[in-house]
């Protein structure tokens, strides 16, 4: 079959767009000290720096200080990586309303953006609004009905943003992966968000949080790939800018031990948010970071600020303990499951529990999610695997022709970077097929 010049060209920019599949990593701030060498690190081509508050960009502006120097992180990756830098994340959502509320405030929002990324020398910026519409940390204390008007300001507020940067810096966003908090993601709306943007990363992670009360995976092939369809099929999301998001860390959850519980999958937990919206400790995350795996070392040094545990090396005053969250209190929000080589700690210490969590692990053939029943604490894991990254390039990116993936965060996997070196190898196998 002899195929026309425009025909070949079409398909030569397919190849290539297959073959240059986006590798977006975040990297936050608290995970600095244990990042990926230059060798595990290959392959990815944006760093997400997360993140900057979203409030310092309402006018009149604050100057924005980066937790590193651009240049610096810039060095940790290959020639050509982009740097971003993120605004807001969980419980950021003031600066955004304000900044999204009206023509002038989405303009000296825009205009304030726009001047922090050319000054630091950032490649684009990354809005991180949780979320718009509502549902976020605050939806007790400021109820969804008074954001509606954020429906149609926050696709108002991305096309000013992209005004004011230009075309040459890029623009992307992090959406929601359950459907319950896509509130300002409506179909009528949907495509004036997607317009402005270079891509859109997915958070299919969290798909089960303190706000379910029936257990379930977190980010399972099967609730990746519904949240993936929602946006491609129902939201027009464009499949050349959706990256598939991963997760380093496990989440548990609290069963309830008064309904009965086998295999830990579809069981009822204890209350895991209270009715003003707040934790109730009895849910949370823990990191692959290597951490997390170590036993504690001998030369601990005392709190110097309340914050406690195996990622910072601190233990609490004598009386506290120290939270699966890393604070120093004597509530039993922080005393329970709690690090016991930390602070005082009477039950058996969260890091245990999570190390025997990692080693008995169970694979969920039918959803794809990888899970553990903890019977004598009651408590749920749920997690991913290198394994099943691989089965999600199969299942989803490949599947769907996503653009690319994204991950949270580079130094919560340093145990053994398997789930980064997962994702290295599926970017390459869609590089490899590409160029077959």
């Amino acid at each position: 079959m002899k195929l026309s010049f425009c025909s070949s060209l079409s398909l030569g920019l397919s190849a290539l767009q297959l073959a240059s599949a986006r590798y977006v990593m975040y990297v936050d701030q608290y995970h600095l000290t244990d990042l990926p060498n230059k060798t595990v690190a290959a392959g990815i081509d944006t760093v997400i720096m997360a993140f900057a508050n979203s409030s310092l960009f309402v006018s009149p502006a604050v100057n924005y200080t980066p937790f590193e120097p651009v240049s610096t992180m810039r060095s940790r990756f290959d020639n050509g990586t982009k740097i971003l830098i993120a605004l807001g994340g969980w419980a950021d959502t003031d600066g955004f309303s304000a900044g999204a509320a009206t023509e002038e405030s989405r303009t000296d929002f825009a205009k304030n953006v726009a001047s922090m990324v050319t000054n630091l020398g950032f490649d684009g910026v990354d809005i991180d609004w949780e979320y718009p519409g509502g549902n976020g940390a605050d939806y007790k204390q400021n109820p969804n009905s008074g954001k509606v008007d954020q429906i149609n300001t926050f696709p108002l507020l991305l096309a000013a943003i992209r005004s004011a940067i230009g075309p040459q810096k890029l623009l992307s966003i992090a959406v929601p992966g359950l459907e319950r908090d896509m509130i300002a993601y409506t179909a009528e709306k949907a495509p004036s968000i997607w317009e402005p943007l270079d891509f859109v990363n997915i958070m299919t992670y969290d798909l089960m949080n303190r706000r379910d009360n029936i257990t379930k995976h977190h980010t399972d092939i099967q609730g990746s790939l519904a949240a993936v369809e929602h946006y491609l099929d129902v939201l027009s999301l464009p499949a050349a800018k959706a990256n598939l998001g991963f997760a380093f860390y496990a989440k548990y959850f609290t069963t309830d031990s008064a309904y009965p519980c086998e295999t830990g999958l579809g069981c009822t937990t204890v209350l895991l948010e209270d009715a003003e919206g707040a934790d109730t400790g009895k849910s949370a995350a823990m990191t692959f970071e290597s951490a997390n795996y170590a036993t504690a070392p001998a030369n601990l040094t005392e709190s110097p600020d309340g914050s406690c545990g195996a990622a910072v090396g601190y233990y609490c005053t004598p009386g506290n303990c120290c939270s699966a969250f890393g604070f120093c209190g004597s509530s039993s929000g922080h005393c329970t499951n709690c690090q016991a080589d930390y602070g005082v700690c009477n039950t058996t210490s969260i890091t245990t529990l999570f190390q025997n969590a990692m080693t008995n692990g169970i694979t969920d053939e039918v959803a794809g999610g990888q899970y553990y029943y903890d019977k004598s604490s009651n408590l749920f894991w749920t997690w991913d695997t290198a394994e099943l990254i691989a089965k999600k390039f199969d299942q989803i990116v490949k599947a769907k022709g996503l653009g690319g993936v994204m991950a949270w965060s580079a130094g919560e996997d340093s145990h053994d970077w398997g789930h980064i070196l997962a994702l290295q190898a599926g970017v390459k196998s869609m590089t490899t097929a590409a160029k077959r």
